[in-house]
Order: structure tokens, then sequence, then C-alpha cells
């Protein structure tokens, strides 16, 4: 197998991962935190919706910076309940998709930087920045599914049975 090939097969099990938690996202919650420190639950839910947008950025783009210094920042889009994430995971798993599709392995053991204020506070071959990113969504599902749990919602199956999905996935 290819690294291509498994980054592929990664991106389709994350998504389903992704998915089932999105399905469960009550409306009406964007603002809800389980404290005044913690991120709101749209913000977290859209994260885990868009994080496939950021493997299209590490192959189409060379670096990124996310605090420049002209002060612009990446905008997130105000995503309300299951319909309007699932659309999101599925243009961004697309874009993502197209991206990889697009590689080859050569390219992905390139390096990508990542800035902020423009000094390098991370510099690896795209691969390993892919497989972080796959890791980086893996962390905040399980944020989300902490998130539904409190709200009452139904928590999915996602690496294995939950209390509400009996489900081995």
């Amino acid at each position: 197998m290819t690294m291509k090939e498994f980054l592929v097969e990664e991106l389709e099990r994350e998504i389903g991962r992704s998915r089932r938690a999105l399905e469960q996202a009550p409306a009406g919650k964007y603002d809800w935190k389980p404290h005044e420190r913690s991120m709101g639950f749209g913000a977290l839910a859209n994260m885990v919706a868009t994080i496939p947008t950021w493997v299209a950025m590490i192959v189409q783009q060379d670096e990124l910076d996310i605090a420049p210094a002209n002060g612009g920042q990446m905008k997130q889009e105000r995503l309300d309940g299951p319909e309007d994430l699932l659309k999101a995971l599925e243009n961004s798993a697309g874009a993502a998709h197209g991206a990889l599709e697009k590689t080859t392995e050569d390219f992905l053991a390139t390096d990508w930087k990542l800035l902020a204020g423009g000094k390098v506070v991370l510099n690896a071959p795209r691969f390993r920045m892919i497989q972080d990113t796959y890791s980086h969504w893996s962390h905040h599902r399980g944020q989300m599914t902490v998130y539904l749990r409190l709200m009452g919602a139904t928590v999915p199956a996602i690496f294995g049975p939950s209390a509400d999905d009996k489900r081995f996935l």
C-alpha cells in the first residue's frame, strides 16, 4: 500500500466516524459549552465537519500562517444542526479527496510549514502533517462526543459500542 492509498483509506474511515457523530448534533446548541473556558459546541462541531479541508490545504499550499501580521484569521461559517454539518463534511471531504487524488508520493514527502506570526512552529513532510490532521480530527470528535453526552444527546459508536449505540464498528 502506498502512502497516498493509506491516507485516502484513513480519510474514509475518519469521514464515517465523523458522520456518525455529526448526525447526533442537536440544533440550537451552537453556543452551548460545558465550562466558561471550553470551546462552544457549534465551533467544535464545525471543526469536526470541516477538518478535511486542512488535508486539501496541506497538499495545495506550502504553508499556513495561523496568526498573520495583518491580523486576518480563518473564518468559520456558523453551522447549526446535523443537516448543515453533514453537508459541510461532504464538501470538505470532497476537497480532501480531490487534493489527494491529484498528488503524488514524492510530493507527499515534501515539507509543509505551519507558521504563527510569520515564525515557523511546525515543519514536517506533508504526509506526516496529514496524519497529524487525522489525529487532531479524532481528538476534537472525541471532545464532541463528551459534549453530546453532557447535553443528553445520543453518543454514537465510533471505535466501538457506546452506552447508546451497541454497534461495534
